[in-house]
């Protein structure tokens, strides 16, 4: 199954409902109008978009309608899927052109952080490079030995202290490893603290400070990794770390399962961090690249007898 495929497949379940959501409100439409633009608003809100940003896409939405000229509802469809476009980041594939690269991955306990990082190896390892998982995650003894069984099932290296060790000496030793063993990726997996952002500031500083150090020209990612069925949560996540943390990327773990896959958007457009990642499925495989198109052929795909 090709990539855009995977995407369409695991987006159906928010595809059929957004995508039945909006084709209601064009369908009870002929023209344009004021009532047309509060319904496609309160649509767009409901698949979890977000108030502020569903009122500025249709705004924008409107306002190229009156340009091109654009009176009929049907038409407003395809203003829309344009916006959408225009309003999310563009694709940005993951840097791993250093080596190693490093990845630094972040996040709240219980949003598939261990499991996309399991993923990531698996994927990296498929394609015959070497990986190297860090266990800097020492507030739970749980998450090191899960991060063991991922780096066992990938085909990975690991590093790992006790419970309680410093995070940062954990990244020191595991760039030790990774230069003695020629590794092409090093992936951190961090504690998934949120209540205190004075301590996950600093470890993330002391982190910070270990990989310039040790590996000052190192390719660098930092992923926040969120769950899409957290709705407006995800966002309110996102813009937390953001104020602590230099993120490169978004990782939206369990989007097939969620009706509202507009909460895509609200990322994209609300935080101004590109969605790089998104999951799709259970299986190991199921971390794909996102594909900004694939995900609005998903809900809103090409009308039948008539151009997407």
């Amino acid at each position: 199954m090709g990539l855009f495929d995977k995407i369409k497949k695991g987006l159906q379940k928010t595809g059929d409902a957004v995508t039945r959501s909006l084709d209601n409100v064009f369908a009870g439409f002929v023209s344009i109008d004021d009532e047309l633009l509060e319904e496609l608003e309160e649509a767009l809100i409901l698949a979890d978009v977000g108030a502020v940003a569903a009122a500025k896409i249709v705004a924008d939405v409107e306002k190229r309608a009156q340009r091109q000229n654009i009176t009929t509802a049907l038409e407003l469809r395809y203003v829309l899927k344009d916006t959408l476009l225009e309003t999310m980041l563009d694709n940005e594939p993951l840097d791993v052109s250093g080596k190693p690269a490093v990845i630094l991955v972040i996040g709240v306990n219980g949003v598939g952080k261990t499991t996309s990082i399991g993923k990531l190896a698996a994927r990296y390892v498929a394609e015959g490079k070497k990986v190297m998982l860090s266990a800097a995650d020492t507030f739970r003894a749980a998450a090191a030995d899960q991060l063991e069984i991922w780096a066992t099932r990938a085909g990975a290296d690991i590093v790992r202290h006790g419970e309680g060790a410093d995070p940062a000496a954990v990244v020191f030793d595991s760039i030790s490893a990774a230069k003695a063993r020629g590794s092409d990726v090093i992936i951190i997996d961090t504690a998934g603290r949120l209540h205190n952002k004075a301590n996950l500031m600093n470890e993330l500083n002391k982190i910070d400070r270990v990989i310039t150090r040790e590996l000052p020209n190192a390719s660098r990612e930092t992923l926040l990794v969120l769950d899409a069925t957290t709705g407006q949560n995800a966002v309110h996540q996102a813009e937390e770390f953001n104020k602590v943390a230099a993120l490169t990327g978004i990782v939206l773990t369990k989007l097939d399962g969620t009706a509202k896959g507009g909460i895509v958007v609200a990322i994209s457009a609300g935080l101004g961090v590109p969605v790089k990642l998104v999951g799709v499925g259970e299986g190991i495989d199921d971390l794909v690249d996102f594909d900004r198109s694939a995900f609005l052929e998903a809900i809103l795909p090409p009308l039948e007898g008539g151009i997407s």
